[in-house]
Protein backbone atom coordinates (compact mmCIF):
# COMPACT_ATOMS: atom_id res chain seq x y z
CA UNK A 1 0.00 0.00 0.00
CA UNK A 2 1.23 3.23 -0.71
CA UNK A 3 1.61 5.93 1.72
CA UNK A 4 -1.05 9.17 1.96
CA UNK A 5 0.11 12.63 2.29
CA UNK A 6 -1.72 15.06 4.50
CA UNK A 7 -0.89 18.74 4.15
CA UNK A 8 -2.69 20.95 7.14
CA UNK A 9 -3.14 24.33 5.32
CA UNK A 10 -4.00 27.71 7.09
CA UNK A 11 -5.85 30.63 6.17
CA UNK A 12 -2.01 32.04 5.00
CA UNK A 13 -1.96 29.15 2.30
CA UNK A 14 1.19 28.93 0.64
CA UNK A 15 3.48 30.87 2.25
CA UNK A 16 2.59 29.47 5.93
CA UNK A 17 3.48 25.86 4.92
CA UNK A 18 7.07 24.36 5.82
CA UNK A 19 9.51 22.58 3.56
CA UNK A 20 8.23 19.44 4.53
CA UNK A 21 4.60 19.96 3.30
CA UNK A 22 5.91 22.12 0.24
CA UNK A 23 7.71 19.12 -1.20
CA UNK A 24 5.04 16.37 -0.51
CA UNK A 25 2.88 18.63 -2.26
CA UNK A 26 5.31 19.21 -5.76
CA UNK A 27 5.67 15.64 -5.38
CA UNK A 28 2.00 14.73 -5.80
CA UNK A 29 0.09 13.33 -9.00
CA UNK A 30 -3.46 13.47 -7.38
CA UNK A 31 -4.02 16.92 -4.32
CA UNK A 32 -7.73 16.35 -3.13
CA UNK A 33 -9.29 19.19 -1.05
CA UNK A 34 -11.90 22.02 -1.00
CA UNK A 35 -12.19 24.55 -3.68
CA UNK A 36 -10.78 26.93 -1.06
CA UNK A 37 -7.59 24.90 0.18
CA UNK A 38 -6.66 23.96 -3.64
CA UNK A 39 -6.95 28.13 -4.77
CA UNK A 40 -4.23 28.70 -2.35
CA UNK A 41 -0.97 26.34 -4.12
CA UNK A 42 0.92 28.20 -6.58
CA UNK A 43 1.48 27.47 -10.38
CA UNK A 44 4.33 25.43 -9.29
CA UNK A 45 2.12 22.26 -7.56
CA UNK A 46 1.30 20.80 -10.80
CA UNK A 47 -0.45 17.76 -9.65
CA UNK A 48 -4.19 17.07 -10.73
CA UNK A 49 -6.38 18.75 -8.30
CA UNK A 50 -9.50 17.09 -7.11
CA UNK A 51 -12.38 18.54 -5.04
CA UNK A 52 -13.40 16.81 -1.93
CA UNK A 53 -16.23 14.79 -2.16
CA UNK A 54 -19.10 14.84 -0.02
CA UNK A 55 -20.21 13.11 1.83
CA UNK A 56 -17.10 12.02 2.85
CA UNK A 57 -17.15 8.91 4.25
CA UNK A 58 -16.93 6.64 0.73
CA UNK A 59 -13.76 8.65 0.04
CA UNK A 60 -12.05 7.75 2.71
CA UNK A 61 -13.12 4.28 2.67
CA UNK A 62 -11.52 4.24 -1.19
CA UNK A 63 -8.55 6.11 -0.21
CA UNK A 64 -7.77 3.63 2.49
CA UNK A 65 -8.51 0.47 0.52
CA UNK A 66 -7.04 1.78 -2.46
CA UNK A 67 -3.23 2.17 -3.78
CA UNK A 68 -2.52 5.46 -5.34
CA UNK A 69 0.29 6.87 -5.90
CA UNK A 70 1.59 10.09 -4.51
CA UNK A 71 -1.79 11.29 -3.42
CA UNK A 72 -1.83 14.03 -0.98
CA UNK A 73 -5.26 15.50 0.72
CA UNK A 74 -5.47 19.15 2.21
CA UNK A 75 -7.01 20.04 5.29
CA UNK A 76 -7.54 22.83 7.50
CA UNK A 77 -5.28 23.60 10.06
CA UNK A 78 -3.45 20.49 11.90
CA UNK A 79 -5.05 17.58 10.64
CA UNK A 80 -4.69 15.39 13.34
CA UNK A 81 -7.34 17.55 15.57
CA UNK A 82 -10.60 17.23 14.54
CA UNK A 83 -9.75 16.79 11.28
CA UNK A 84 -9.65 14.43 8.28
CA UNK A 85 -5.87 13.15 9.48
CA UNK A 86 -7.55 12.05 12.36
CA UNK A 87 -10.40 10.06 10.19
CA UNK A 88 -8.29 8.44 7.98
CA UNK A 89 -6.03 7.45 11.23
CA UNK A 90 -8.35 5.18 12.23
CA UNK A 91 -8.67 3.44 8.81
CA UNK A 92 -5.16 2.65 7.97
CA UNK A 93 -1.22 1.91 9.21
CA UNK A 94 0.31 4.85 11.12
CA UNK A 95 3.37 3.89 8.63
CA UNK A 96 1.05 4.94 5.49
CA UNK A 97 0.02 8.12 6.77
CA UNK A 98 2.65 10.74 6.27
CA UNK A 99 1.38 14.01 8.07
CA UNK A 100 2.16 17.75 7.89
CA UNK A 101 0.63 19.95 10.62
CA UNK A 102 -0.38 23.90 10.39
CA UNK A 103 -1.33 25.27 13.66
CA UNK A 104 -4.89 24.52 14.56
CA UNK A 105 -7.17 27.32 14.49
CA UNK A 106 -7.84 25.48 18.45
CA UNK A 107 -4.32 26.84 18.96
CA UNK A 108 -4.27 30.54 16.48
CA UNK A 109 -7.32 31.10 19.10
CA UNK A 110 -5.94 30.47 22.46
CA UNK A 111 -3.02 32.29 21.20
CA UNK A 112 -5.05 35.20 20.49
CA UNK A 113 -6.75 35.27 23.44
CA UNK A 114 -3.66 34.96 25.99
CA UNK A 115 -5.84 31.81 27.18
CA UNK A 116 -3.52 29.11 27.98
CA UNK A 117 -4.65 26.08 26.00
CA UNK A 118 -4.45 23.22 28.57
CA UNK A 119 -6.99 25.05 30.18
CA UNK A 120 -9.50 25.58 27.60
CA UNK A 121 -11.91 22.42 26.09
CA UNK A 122 -11.93 22.25 22.41
CA UNK A 123 -15.44 20.45 20.87
CA UNK A 124 -16.25 20.20 17.20
CA UNK A 125 -19.81 20.92 15.69
CA UNK A 126 -18.59 20.36 12.35
CA UNK A 127 -21.17 18.45 10.92
CA UNK A 128 -23.16 18.00 14.36
CA UNK A 129 -25.84 19.86 16.12
CA UNK A 130 -24.72 22.50 17.85
CA UNK A 131 -26.43 20.94 20.78
CA UNK A 132 -23.29 19.37 21.69
CA UNK A 133 -21.40 22.95 23.52
CA UNK A 134 -24.80 22.24 25.52
CA UNK A 135 -22.51 19.85 27.33
CA UNK A 136 -19.92 22.15 28.72
CA UNK A 137 -21.37 25.13 29.80
CA UNK A 138 -20.72 25.47 33.51
CA UNK A 139 -19.53 28.69 35.18
CA UNK A 140 -15.93 30.10 34.20
CA UNK A 141 -15.50 27.27 31.53
CA UNK A 142 -13.51 28.64 28.09
CA UNK A 143 -13.57 26.92 25.17
CA UNK A 144 -13.12 26.91 21.71
CA UNK A 145 -15.90 25.67 19.23
CA UNK A 146 -15.18 24.94 15.29
CA UNK A 147 -18.06 25.16 13.60
CA UNK A 148 -19.46 25.22 9.99
CA UNK A 149 -20.96 27.44 7.12
CA UNK A 150 -21.45 31.50 7.54
CA UNK A 151 -24.31 31.10 9.69
CA UNK A 152 -22.52 28.77 12.33
CA UNK A 153 -21.21 31.06 15.44
CA UNK A 154 -24.99 32.68 14.91
CA UNK A 155 -26.86 29.66 15.16
CA UNK A 156 -23.91 28.69 18.19
CA UNK A 157 -25.23 31.82 19.91
CA UNK A 158 -28.84 31.32 19.67
CA UNK A 159 -27.94 27.78 21.26
CA UNK A 160 -25.65 29.35 24.06
CA UNK A 161 -28.55 32.01 24.71
CA UNK A 162 -31.31 29.47 24.92
CA UNK A 163 -29.92 27.46 27.65
CA UNK A 164 -29.61 30.00 29.57
CA UNK A 165 -25.80 31.24 29.30
CA UNK A 166 -26.80 34.56 26.98
CA UNK A 167 -24.12 36.78 29.14
CA UNK A 168 -21.40 34.53 28.11
CA UNK A 169 -18.18 36.24 26.60
CA UNK A 170 -18.68 35.12 21.94
CA UNK A 171 -15.24 35.69 20.60
CA UNK A 172 -15.89 35.13 16.70
CA UNK A 173 -12.52 34.43 15.14
CA UNK A 174 -12.30 34.87 11.18
CA UNK A 175 -9.87 34.02 9.22
CA UNK A 176 -7.55 33.09 11.64
CA UNK A 177 -3.42 33.62 10.34
CA UNK A 178 -4.75 35.23 6.75
CA UNK A 179 -4.09 39.12 6.00
CA UNK A 180 -7.74 40.13 6.56
CA UNK A 181 -8.65 38.24 9.60
CA UNK A 182 -10.85 39.56 11.66
CA UNK A 183 -12.02 38.82 15.65
CA UNK A 184 -15.46 39.82 16.72
CA UNK A 185 -15.43 40.50 20.87
CA UNK A 186 -19.31 40.63 21.87
CA UNK A 187 -21.76 38.11 24.30
CA UNK A 188 -23.72 35.37 23.21
CA UNK A 189 -27.12 37.24 23.26
CA UNK A 190 -25.91 39.70 22.06
CA UNK A 191 -24.46 38.45 18.64
CA UNK A 192 -26.84 37.58 15.29
CA UNK A 193 -24.55 38.36 12.28
CA UNK A 194 -23.18 35.94 9.35
CA UNK A 195 -19.55 34.89 9.44
CA UNK A 196 -16.90 34.41 7.04
CA UNK A 197 -17.46 30.28 6.47
CA UNK A 198 -13.68 30.01 7.55
CA UNK A 199 -14.78 30.75 11.71
CA UNK A 200 -14.29 29.51 15.34
CA UNK A 201 -15.94 30.30 18.47
CA UNK A 202 -14.07 31.15 21.81
CA UNK A 203 -16.72 31.19 24.82
CA UNK A 204 -16.13 31.88 28.47
CA UNK A 205 -19.04 30.78 29.81
CA UNK A 206 -21.41 32.86 31.98
CA UNK A 207 -24.59 31.86 33.18
CA UNK A 208 -27.90 34.31 33.48
CA UNK A 209 -29.30 34.66 36.79
CA UNK A 210 -30.95 31.78 37.77
CA UNK A 211 -29.58 29.35 35.21
CA UNK A 212 -29.21 26.00 37.13
CA UNK A 213 -25.79 25.00 37.35
CA UNK A 214 -25.32 21.64 34.94
CA UNK A 215 -22.17 19.57 35.90
CA UNK A 216 -20.60 17.22 34.39
CA UNK A 217 -20.56 14.68 37.11
CA UNK A 218 -23.38 12.00 38.23
CA UNK A 219 -26.62 13.25 39.53
CA UNK A 220 -28.04 16.25 37.71
CA UNK A 221 -31.29 17.90 39.52
CA UNK A 222 -34.21 15.94 38.52
CA UNK A 223 -35.74 18.85 36.84
CA UNK A 224 -33.04 18.88 34.14
CA UNK A 225 -35.19 16.34 32.29
CA UNK A 226 -37.96 16.19 30.78
CA UNK A 227 -39.93 13.15 32.10
CA UNK A 228 -43.45 11.08 32.63
CA UNK A 229 -42.41 10.08 35.79
CA UNK A 230 -39.84 7.05 34.62
CA UNK A 231 -36.66 8.43 35.67
CA UNK A 232 -34.01 7.40 38.20
CA UNK A 233 -34.11 9.71 40.95
CA UNK A 234 -30.90 11.74 40.94
CA UNK A 235 -28.89 10.26 44.43
CA UNK A 236 -29.97 6.61 42.74
CA UNK A 237 -28.67 8.20 39.30
CA UNK A 238 -25.47 9.48 40.65
CA UNK A 239 -24.60 5.96 42.45
CA UNK A 240 -26.06 3.95 39.87
CA UNK A 241 -22.94 5.67 37.22
CA UNK A 242 -20.77 5.01 40.13
CA UNK A 243 -21.34 1.84 39.56
CA UNK A 244 -21.21 1.45 36.14
CA UNK A 245 -18.18 3.08 35.70
CA UNK A 246 -17.83 4.97 32.14
CA UNK A 247 -14.38 4.50 30.95
CA UNK A 248 -13.30 5.28 27.51
CA UNK A 249 -14.62 3.99 24.17
CA UNK A 250 -17.14 2.03 26.54
CA UNK A 251 -20.27 1.34 25.05
CA UNK A 252 -23.72 1.30 27.41
CA UNK A 253 -26.52 -0.55 27.25
CA UNK A 254 -29.22 1.67 28.91
CA UNK A 255 -32.36 -1.16 29.41
CA UNK A 256 -35.69 0.37 29.95
CA UNK A 257 -34.75 3.66 29.72
CA UNK A 258 -37.44 5.71 30.26
CA UNK A 259 -36.33 9.13 30.44
CA UNK A 260 -32.65 8.11 29.18
CA UNK A 261 -30.89 9.95 32.29
CA UNK A 262 -28.67 6.99 32.98
CA UNK A 263 -27.72 6.80 29.09
CA UNK A 264 -26.88 10.76 29.30
CA UNK A 265 -25.24 10.75 32.32
CA UNK A 266 -22.78 8.40 31.28
CA UNK A 267 -22.04 10.60 27.84
CA UNK A 268 -21.36 13.76 29.74
CA UNK A 269 -18.92 12.08 32.51
CA UNK A 270 -17.06 10.38 29.52
CA UNK A 271 -16.53 12.24 26.26
CA UNK A 272 -15.49 9.30 24.09
CA UNK A 273 -18.19 6.78 25.12
CA UNK A 274 -21.15 6.09 23.69
CA UNK A 275 -24.50 4.96 24.44
CA UNK A 276 -27.83 3.03 23.49
CA UNK A 277 -30.82 3.90 24.91
CA UNK A 278 -33.40 0.62 24.42
CA UNK A 279 -37.20 1.86 25.27
CA UNK A 280 -40.40 0.43 24.29
CA UNK A 281 -42.50 3.24 24.39
CA UNK A 282 -42.55 5.41 21.53
CA UNK A 283 -43.03 8.77 23.41
CA UNK A 284 -40.69 8.21 25.95
CA UNK A 285 -37.97 7.00 23.30
CA UNK A 286 -38.48 10.36 21.53
CA UNK A 287 -38.48 11.85 24.88
CA UNK A 288 -35.24 10.30 25.53
CA UNK A 289 -33.45 12.51 22.24
CA UNK A 290 -35.21 15.37 23.33
CA UNK A 291 -33.35 15.57 26.62
CA UNK A 292 -30.05 14.30 25.04
CA UNK A 293 -29.86 17.03 22.78
CA UNK A 294 -30.85 19.63 25.57
CA UNK A 295 -28.10 18.21 27.65
CA UNK A 296 -25.09 18.00 24.77
CA UNK A 297 -24.96 14.35 24.19
CA UNK A 298 -27.25 14.04 20.83
CA UNK A 299 -24.82 12.77 18.59
CA UNK A 300 -23.37 9.81 20.83
CA UNK A 301 -26.55 8.30 22.01
CA UNK A 302 -28.64 6.50 19.73
CA UNK A 303 -31.92 5.28 21.10
CA UNK A 304 -33.93 2.03 19.88
CA UNK A 305 -37.58 1.30 20.03
CA UNK A 306 -38.34 -2.05 21.17
CA UNK A 307 -38.77 -4.54 23.96
CA UNK A 308 -35.53 -5.85 25.68
CA UNK A 309 -34.32 -8.45 25.01
CA UNK A 310 -35.29 -8.70 21.58
CA UNK A 311 -34.11 -5.45 21.01
CA UNK A 312 -31.24 -6.34 21.88
CA UNK A 313 -30.25 -8.84 19.13
CA UNK A 314 -28.70 -6.17 16.83
CA UNK A 315 -26.97 -4.65 19.01
CA UNK A 316 -23.29 -3.48 18.98
CA UNK A 317 -21.64 -5.12 22.14
CA UNK A 318 -21.79 -3.19 24.75
CA UNK A 319 -19.19 -2.76 27.70
CA UNK A 320 -21.66 -2.21 30.55
CA UNK A 321 -25.35 -3.22 30.18
CA UNK A 322 -27.74 -0.93 33.11
CA UNK A 323 -31.09 -2.52 33.30
CA UNK A 324 -33.56 0.18 35.02
CA UNK A 325 -36.79 -1.03 33.62
CA UNK A 326 -38.16 -4.40 32.71
CA UNK A 327 -35.67 -6.33 35.00
CA UNK A 328 -38.39 -9.19 35.68
CA UNK A 329 -38.44 -9.69 31.64
CA UNK A 330 -37.09 -13.85 30.80
CA UNK A 331 -34.08 -14.03 30.22
CA UNK A 332 -33.27 -10.65 30.16
CA UNK A 333 -30.24 -10.28 32.71
CA UNK A 334 -28.79 -14.01 31.05
CA UNK A 335 -28.94 -12.06 27.77
CA UNK A 336 -27.17 -8.98 28.92
CA UNK A 337 -24.34 -10.96 30.84
CA UNK A 338 -24.07 -13.27 27.12
CA UNK A 339 -23.16 -10.15 25.15
CA UNK A 340 -20.99 -8.57 27.42
CA UNK A 341 -16.90 -9.39 27.56
CA UNK A 342 -14.81 -10.25 30.21
CA UNK A 343 -14.42 -6.80 31.98
CA UNK A 344 -18.01 -5.84 31.42
CA UNK A 345 -20.04 -4.71 33.75
CA UNK A 346 -23.68 -4.65 35.00
CA UNK A 347 -26.14 -2.45 37.30
CA UNK A 348 -29.68 -3.50 37.50
CA UNK A 349 -31.64 -1.90 39.90
CA UNK A 350 -35.06 -3.26 41.66
CA UNK A 351 -37.85 -1.33 43.39
CA UNK A 352 -40.39 -4.09 43.52
CA UNK A 353 -40.29 -7.66 45.53
CA UNK A 354 -40.20 -9.60 42.49
CA UNK A 355 -37.71 -7.62 40.67
CA UNK A 356 -35.69 -7.65 44.02
CA UNK A 357 -35.89 -11.88 43.56
CA UNK A 358 -34.28 -11.47 40.63
CA UNK A 359 -31.26 -9.39 41.40
CA UNK A 360 -30.82 -11.42 44.23
CA UNK A 361 -30.92 -14.84 42.25
CA UNK A 362 -28.61 -12.88 39.89
CA UNK A 363 -26.03 -12.34 42.46
CA UNK A 364 -26.51 -15.86 43.84
CA UNK A 365 -25.43 -17.63 40.25
CA UNK A 366 -22.81 -14.24 39.28
CA UNK A 367 -21.59 -12.66 42.19
CA UNK A 368 -21.40 -9.44 42.54
CA UNK A 369 -23.06 -6.77 45.11
CA UNK A 370 -26.59 -6.57 46.53
CA UNK A 371 -27.08 -2.65 48.18
CA UNK A 372 -29.68 -1.24 49.92
CA UNK A 373 -30.41 2.37 48.84
CA UNK A 374 -32.97 4.42 51.02
CA UNK A 375 -33.28 8.43 50.36
CA UNK A 376 -35.32 10.65 52.47
CA UNK A 377 -35.81 14.05 51.84
CA UNK A 378 -36.90 16.85 54.27
CA UNK A 379 -40.25 17.80 53.40
CA UNK A 380 -43.31 20.05 55.09
CA UNK A 381 -45.63 18.55 57.58
CA UNK A 382 -47.80 21.17 58.60
CA UNK A 383 -45.86 23.89 60.40
CA UNK A 384 -43.12 21.32 60.87
CA UNK A 385 -40.60 19.68 59.08
CA UNK A 386 -40.15 15.39 58.49
CA UNK A 387 -38.55 13.03 56.63
CA UNK A 388 -40.53 11.88 53.32
CA UNK A 389 -38.82 8.41 51.91
CA UNK A 390 -38.37 7.77 48.54
CA UNK A 391 -39.21 4.32 47.71
CA UNK A 392 -36.04 1.87 48.44
CA UNK A 393 -33.80 0.71 45.60
CA UNK A 394 -31.76 -2.76 45.77
CA UNK A 395 -28.92 -2.63 43.42
CA UNK A 396 -26.86 -5.39 41.90
CA UNK A 397 -23.72 -4.55 40.32
CA UNK A 398 -21.40 -7.23 39.07
CA UNK A 399 -18.07 -7.67 36.76
CA UNK A 400 -17.54 -10.36 34.30
CA UNK A 401 -15.08 -12.35 34.83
Amino acid sequence: MTRIAVVGIGADGWAGLGDGARAALRKARTIVGSDRQLALLPAEVTGERRHLPAPLEPFLGALADGDEPDIAVLASGDPMLHGIGASLARRVEPERLEVHPHPSAFALACARLGWPAAEVQLVSAVGRSPAVVARLLQPGRRLVAYVTGADGARALARLVTERGHGPSRFVVLERLGAADERVTDATAEAFAAEADPLHAVAIEVRPAAGTPLLPLVPGLPDDAYETDGQLTKRHIRAATLAALAPAPYDHLWDVGAGSGSIAIEWLRAEPSARATAIEANAERAARIARNAAILGVPDRLAVVEGEAPAALAALDAPSAVFVGGGVTAADLLDVCWAALPSGGRVVANAVTLESEQVVAAARSGRGGTLTRIEISHAQPIGGFTGWRAQMPVVQWAVTKP
